[in-house]
């Protein structure tokens, strides 16, 4: 079977472009490197590309916004080795992203998908070489965490951060109640961010202007609303259990998982599906590929795959420049800090469901 997929993002150079006019040319020895080439296979929006319970625009993969997130960090420092641990900091992103986190029982802080990249990058040979050359040491650059330029906590803005909310919004604005940025309103919003001193006096990206804030605040905080629904909650989990159960009955492999596309896994598992229609691996994959909407629910139901979970918040709250120093701009607008109390107090109904679609 062949598994269909969004159009991968067309408009990516021009993205990109915006991100860093000035491109840094050693980007490419890297980028040509196999442990990031296999990202190229791994979507941002972790597995919602493949159903119908979500119309996402087109596919931006991991490896798009390793290379983003890097070219954002270049424009704000020209830090090579911030800029490299920018471009590896998803290295080891297993195929559908943060469903593997769901897998294993870490919706809430979504950090297991981290857990290989100090190992990867520290024994791959091919990089070693790269580095030697360059006079770069792996310690340097296999910790992103190290830098708050490239990544912090929630709510503060970072490369990383800011990289991945414009493609994800851009992808999923049937899903958003309000329009969306474009290509040219991603450039007018870019060109107002700027390196400020957060309350702690370390370097944070933000804002010029309150109303390019409030804008930018609002606009993520619409797309942060979609991942507290349960729509993705269900859609992340059940992807998870089909990937488990995949292990279990020897359709797949934990290797697999780095080692194959999204796509061909997916195939894989329709495979299998054709040979096992009764079997409730292909029930749960066909109930994945095929659902157009959930139930929302207080209690499981009968005949349903359910789903009640807590899951990480992402949500910003940026820094603007005032003439007092820089302040969150939910400290200076109103129309902000509701936006964001709507956001944290949010609750959905305790279960999501989906009728069960039998193969």
């Amino acid at each position: 079977m062949a598994i269909s997929r969004q159009q991968k993002y067309e408009s990516i150079e021009k993205y990109h472009k915006i991100l860093s006019p000035d491109y840094p040319d050693f980007l490419d020895e890297y980028v040509s490197l196999s442990i990031l080439q296999r990202l190229e296979g791994v979507g941002l929006l972790c597995g919602t590309d493949w159903t119908n319970l979500y119309d996402n625009n087109f596919f931006y993969t991991r490896l798009d916004h390793s290379i983003g997130t890097a070219l954002v960090t270049w424009h704000f420092t020209h830090d090579k080795k911030q800029t490299l641990a920018s471009l590896f900091h998803d290295v080891a992103t297993p195929a559908f992203s943060h469903a593997s986190d769901f897998r294993k029982n870490d919706a809430l802080t979504q950090q297991t998908t981290e857990e290989l990249t100090s190992e990867i990058l520290t024994f791959d040979s091919d990089l070693a070489e790269i580095n030697a050359r360059s006079g770069i040491n792996v310690c340097e650059i296999r910790d992103y965490h190290m830098y708050p330029i490239c990544d912090n906590g929630i709510p503060r803005l970072s490369s990383d951060r800011l990289e991945y909310m414009f493609p994800s919004a851009m992808a999923l604005s049937k899903k958003l109640p309000n329009p969306t940025w474009t290509l040219d309103s991603v450039k007018a919003t870019y060109e107002n961010i700027v390196v400020l001193k957060n309350e702690e006096g370390i370097d944070e990206l933000g804002f010029e202007s309150l109303e390019v804030a409030e804008d930018y605040a609002s606009k993520f905080n619409d797309v942060a609303l979609i991942l507290q629904k349960n729509e993705n909650k269900l859609c992340l989990n059940l992807i998870g259990d089909i990937l488990n159960m995949a292990v279990t009955k020897n359709i797949a492999t934990e290797a697999d998982f780095y080692n194959m596309s999204e796509k061909r896994l997916l195939e894989e598992f329709f495979d299998y599906s054709v040979m096992n229609p009764n079997d409730e691996f292909s029930t749960l994959f066909e109930t994945f590929l095929k659902m157009r909407e959930i139930i929302r629910s207080e209690t499981p139901l009968k005949n349903c795959y359910c789903v009640s979970l807590d899951v990480k918040k992402r949500y910003i709250n940026p820094l603007v420049r005032t003439k007092d120093g820089a302040k969150r701009v939910s400290e200076i607008s109103g129309t902000a800090k509701d936006k964001i109390e709507n956001l944290l107090n949010f609750k959905d109904s305790k279960f999501g469901c989906v009728k069960l679609i039998s193969y």
